[in-house]
């Protein structure tokens, strides 16, 4: 099955002026001005299959939305090749602008002081989309994201939540087979950012689009992604299943166990994270999980023992904590 994403060594870099702080400074950079080069992106390259909801990680400042913005055609790579259905994307070829969506959790696409019904007609005219085709998609979305009450309202008397619906419907009335989602939750309640997780997941499966979704929830990666692609500092850091990326950057364990009496000295086989009467958490060091199950079975009175992976937010974490000279 051929790539619908394919990247290859892309790469945008930016020359920034710089100077030091003062008035002298100022003056000199009138006349000579010092500039160094930040690497946005630095030389990544990645393939995404057909139907593939894959996560896009990474932490501020990593890459991602420059990457989303290279992929739907909005800046010019400085080097490197990729191609999304075949299209090279900085050349912005209509009939490829027309299979994708670029969504951003902070940007506003529909009128804000018009219901979001003429918003979406005004989409409807910009892509040409039969009005038939047009009507039942609108209101299979509108059922789906249960904005029958709020369509007819001015975008500005929405909540935040809300909007973020509207602009989700908005961006997807012609039916995309790319979705570029740059965090489509943020700053949403759990209830919202639970039922956008639901509508992305339902679209994916009605028409098999591709998904690149980048979110700082990890509730949004495991809800939606079996695989996940890591960047930091610009470079690829990961790229594999979720399930993939907890074993290779959890150094611990979670290991819970109750017992029937009280012991004195837990500390000798990890670090006790929490005590609620005789139920016991405590991280265990990866490597040595077996050999502590195996002493508090035969040391203690245990009458259930579980061991979890760390939670996904602690891998994040850690991975996000690589500095840039490692990745060289």
């Amino acid at each position: 099955m051929s790539s619908v994403i394919s990247i290859s060594k892309l790469a945008k870099h930016y020359q920034v002026p710089e100077r030091e702080a003062g008035l002298i400074a100022a003056a000199k950079g009138l006349f000579k001005r010092t500039y160094k080069t930040v690497k946005a992106v630095d030389g990544i390259s990645f393939n995404i299959q057909p139907g593939e909801v894959v996560g896009f990680l990474g932490p501020n400042g990593a890459g991602k939305t420059t990457t989303l913005k290279m992929l739907s055609g909005l800046l010019h790579p400085t080097s490197g090749e990729l191609s999304v259905l075949g299209y090279e994307p900085a050349k912005r070829d209509h009939d490829y602008l027309r299979q994708i969506t670029l969504v951003m959790g902070n940007r506003n696409q529909l009128s804000w002081d018009l219901p979001a019904l003429d918003s979406f007609d005004l989409q409807r005219a910009i892509y040409s989309i039969p009005l038939d085709e047009f009507k039942h998609t609108r209101d299979e979305f509108i059922a789906l994201l249960d904005l029958k009450d709020l369509v007819q309202k001015p975008v500005r008397n929405l909540s935040l939540g809300e909007r973020m619906k509207m602009e989700i419907v908005g961006a997807l009335l012609h039916k995309p087979k790319i979705l570029f989602l740059d965090e489509p939750t943020l700053g949403l309640d759990v209830t919202m950012q639970k039922r956008i997780r639901s509508f992305v997941a339902e679209y994916n499966k009605r028409y098999g689009a591709t998904v690149l979704l980048t979110s700082h929830y990890m509730a949004d990666v495991e809800a939606l992604c079996k695989r996940v692609i890591v960047i930091h500092h610009g470079r690829l850091l990961f790229d594999g299943d979720l399930s993939a990326l907890v074993e290779k950057f959890s150094a611990f364990k979670t290991v819970g166990f109750t017992i029937d009496t009280p012991a004195s000295d837990l500390s000798q086989y990890g670090d006790v994270v929490s005590v609620d009467g005789s139920r016991v958490t405590m991280r265990v060091p990866k490597e040595k999980t077996s050999a502590v199950t195996s002493r508090l079975l035969n040391e203690l009175s245990v009458v259930d023992l579980t061991v979890e992976s760390a939670p996904i937010e602690e891998v994040i974490e850690s991975v996000f904590s690589v500095k840039r000279e490692t990745l060289e």
